[in-house]
Formats: C-alpha cells, sequence, structure tokens
C-alpha cells in the first residue's frame, strides 16, 4: 500500500504482518488467533546467527478463548521463530495472564500491569493490543448490538468511539437519530444554562 507515488527509487527492507482471526464455537464461546510475523529482504545476521532473506525474525501466536461478554477465559502463546532460540520462548505462560481480563473493559492497562517489560515478550505483548477492537469488529451486529444499544439504556458501543461517530456528528444524526444530540445541548456550557434557576 502506497499513500502516494513515491518521489524517489526505494526497496523493502522489513515486513510486519499482523493477522488476527475470530471464529464462533458450537459452545457458544469464541476463539481469537492472532499472529505476528517479522520478515526481512536481506540476510540478517543475529547474535546467534544468520537468519536469511525471507525467514521470519520473529514469528507468534496469541490463542484466548472468550464469552459474549468480552472476558478472557483461556489465554496462551507460541513462538515459533525468534533470534534467540530457547530463551525468547521461555516465558512459561506468561499469557495466561490475560485470563479474567475483559477485551472492553480496562484489557490494555491489565495488560501492562501483567505484561509489560520483562514480564512477557515485547511483541506478544504490542499483539494483544489490537485484541480489543479486532474482536469487537468481529462481534459487531452479531454479539454486540449496533443499532439499538444496549437493554440498560446506553447507545451503541461505537458512538462516541471515533470522530466519524461522534454524538453530534451528520453520521449518527443521519443513521442513529434515537442517540443524535445537538453541538450545543452537549457542551458543558449548554448543561449549566438549562439548569433551573434556583428557588431558594
Amino acid at each position: 500500500m502506497s499513500l502516494s507515488s513515491p518521489t524517489s527509487e526505494r526497496r523493502l527492507l522489513h515486513r510486519r504482518a499482523i493477522d488476527v482471526q475470530v471464529y464462533a464455537r458450537d459452545d457458544g464461546l469464541y476463539e481469537v488467533e492472532a499472529g505476528l510475523t517479522d520478515t526481512k529482504t536481506r540476510d540478517l545476521p543475529l547474535a546467534t546467527g544468520l537468519r536469511l532473506a525471507g525467514d521470519p525474525i520473529h514469528a507468534m501466536q496469541l490463542l484466548l478463548t472468550v464469552d459474549a461478554e468480552l472476558n478472557v477465559l483461556a489465554a496462551r502463546s507460541a513462538t515459533t521463530w525468534m533470534p534467540y532460540a530457547g530463551v525468547c520462548d521461555e516465558h512459561g505462560n506468561a499469557y495466561g495472564r490475560l485470563v479474567g481480563l475483559n477485551l472492553m473493559k480496562g484489557f490494555r492497562l491489565g495488560l501492562k500491569e501483567r505484561l509489560a517489560g520483562v514480564k512477557g515478550c515485547t511483541h506478544l505483548t504490542e499483539l494483544c493490543q489490537i485484541l480489543p477492537t479486532a474482536v469487537i469488529q468481529a462481534f459487531a451486529g452479531l454479539v454486540l448490538d449496533v443499532r439499538e444499544g444496549s437493554a440498560d439504556g446506553l447507545p451503541p458501543f461505537q458512538l462516541d468511539r471515533c470522530h466519524a461517530l461522534r454524538r453530534d456528528g451528520e453520521v449518527v444524526r443521519t443513521h442513529y437519530p434515537r442517540w443524535y444530540r445537538s453541538a450545543d445541548a452537549a457542551s458543558p456550557l449548554a448543561a449549566v444554562t438549562a439548569m433551573p434557576a434556583s428557588t431558594s
């Protein structure tokens, strides 16, 4: 992918590929398979030996089991290509610490507390960061109601989470009119001026 035509000759140095797939299981749970692969276009001398062009520097996978509320019920990782064989993958079942977190509620903070720095693998922990939005995309319209909102009266989860879906914007006014609010009604000043005068 290129955003513009290159102004000079260029050559590819590095490619990082990230793939996330979400599966529905017959028992009502869901599995999230995520993978990260780094490759170079040149032979690369590593401390542990020469890595040939096209052979992965990193190839790592995460497998999570989640429920319909996006709670992580099981988690594990695997590393098949790494710079330091026999060391990079010796973090035990570190990513089992994701169990108990919720992908929609404080997941990234919990991830940082449980797996940042030397508690885990830099690349696997970075891969975890994209899981909430990837799973939400898989659940949208299937598990998560993207039209009417929740039973407790909250708007659809995606509103006010990006510039296109701001509640005072044209997209919400057109496609989610029930949840639209004008910019004036949304401002703190409007809330103050709308308050009834004191009767004391």
